[in-house]
């Protein structure tokens, strides 16, 4: 807390990154198991939705029948 009063700044860490090469192979792979992990949660998405819609439906029927009687 003091030291920045005297002039003395925090210096960056120093980092060092491994090399890495390009693999077509292993990118096709990364970019078709993303495909199908959102394929996914846009179905359960839709899937709750439809639930919501279901539930809503059931008991505005049910307030309906009570308000009839």
């Amino acid at each position: 807390m003091i030291r920045p009063m005297f002039g003395h700044r925090a210096k960056p860490k120093k980092f060092d990154m491994p090399l890495r090469y390009y693999d077509p192979e292993v990118d096709e792979k990364r970019k078709r198991r993303i495909r199908l992990k959102s394929a996914y949660n846009r179905n359960r998405h839709r899937s709750q939705n439809i639930r919501v819609i279901v539930y809503a439906l059931g008991l505005a029927l049910v307030i309906w029948i009570i308000a009839v009687l």
